[in-house]
């Protein structure tokens, strides 16, 4: 095929090629547990810094003893705390959690709001957590960008912008509103096994024939 010349071309053929290499929906693409969108708000503030393995290793507990924002709201800090202790941070993030629960209890009637505003004024809540929860949890419009989404859109000159509210706003016009999310999914799936940080699997990539930094990198 015609190596596409344009950053919206590359991100286009980037787009298909890697739903074809990680089918599935945004949930099951999604590596952290989770049954609704308050669980998967626990979750992602409980990843910070912490493998998506270890949370999956700790939240069921926490959901079983908290399964409401509610519940959680009321909780005693320090049980909080020991029992998200292996995701690092826990007196921090137990901090997060309880100031979350409360506003989502209080001000949205226990219902994780969908709307980008009202999100981020959750404690403990920034704009890429924001995005996960209404992409994948809500099935509406949202790109996360983490380091993997950043690294990617640089080296396949999406963008090279390094703010990752910039890098969201330029991938958000090559993106076709309701599959923003996937591409962010894949984006960073791809990044952890293939297109590492250090050493990219370029000869493995399905994307090295349109990727300007292809076999540059080491």
């Amino acid at each position: 095929m015609a190596r596409p010349r344009s950053p919206k071309g590359r991100a286009r053929v980037a787009h298909a090629r890697l739903a074809e290499a990680y089918p599935g929906s945004a949930v099951e693409l999604c590596a952290l547990d989770h049954r609704d969108p308050y669980e998967l708000l626990v979750a992602t503030i409980l990843s910070a810094q912490c493998t998506d393995e270890r949370v999956n290793q700790v939240t069921p507990a926490l959901f079983a003893r908290y399964p409401t924002p509610g519940d959680l709201a009321g909780a005693d800090p320090a049980e909080v705390e020991e029992l998200i202790r292996p995701t690092g941070f826990f007196r921090n993030k137990a901090r997060s959690l309880l100031g979350m629960a409360h506003a989502v209890d209080t001000r949205f009637d226990g219902e994780v709001p969908g709307r980008m505003a009202d999100l981020v004024s959750l404690p403990g809540v920034g704009r890429k957590t924001a995005n996960v929860i209404r992409s994948v949890a809500m099935g509406l419009p949202g790109l996360p960008v983490d380091t993997h989404v950043g690294r990617l859109s640089r080296r396949l000159d999406l963008t090279q912008e390094t703010d990752p509210v910039r890098v969201e706003k330029v991938l958000d016009t090559m993106v076709p509103a309701g599959e923003r999310g996937l591409f962010s999914l894949r984006l960073i799936l791809h990044g952890r096994a293939v297109c590492r940080a250090r050493s990219p699997r370029c000869g493995e990539c399905v994307l090295a024939d349109i990727c300007p930094s292809a076999g540059q990198v080491t």
